[in-house]
């Protein structure tokens, strides 16, 4: 399952994403926002990571205009390894490296095509495990300790 949260600055670009997902055949969870009102991303972005951090959700994506203000908003919630992305290359060496559970995007900056390529890349690639990538994940870890 994949918790996904987005604010109205996100919005667009998290319907072409479900409609992706959809496709795949991946199961979600839709925290929002559900219109272009606008909107704080705080409510949602939280939301989405809890869901993660709690073992709700496998992985999260998260949307707001630059991605910024989401991503800082996930990596506040305990567990959450949340990677700002804007190509394929970043959401690849996330996984393998920081084994990250979360994505964030700027649907203001990056086009639907793009983010599609860079969800698939997020998901469809494992964490590496190799044990000086676990090393700092570990650190990581004792740091939100």
């Amino acid at each position: 399952m994949i918790a996904l949260g987005c604010d109205h600055g996100g919005y667009d670009l998290m319907q072409a994403i479900k409609r992706h997902l959809d496709e795949r055949k991946l199961e979600y969870k839709d925290f929002g926002t559900y219109d272009k009102n606008s909107c704080d991303y705080p409510d949602f972005g939280r939301q989405a990571a809890e869901a993660v951090s709690k073992g709700e959700c496998e992985k999260g994506i998260v949307v707001c205009t630059t991605g910024i203000g989401i991503s800082i908003v996930a990596n506040k919630v305990k567990g959450i390894r949340c990677a700002l992305c804007s190509e394929t290359t970043s959401a690849r060496l996330t996984r393998e490296h920081n084994d990250a559970n979360m994505i964030a995007l700027g649907g203001g900056f990056v086009g639907e095509l793009q983010a599609l390529e860079i969800v698939d890349t997020f998901l469809d690639t494992e964490f590496s495990g190799l044990e000086k990538h676990a090393r700092r994940i570990s650190k990581i870890a004792q740091i939100e300790e």
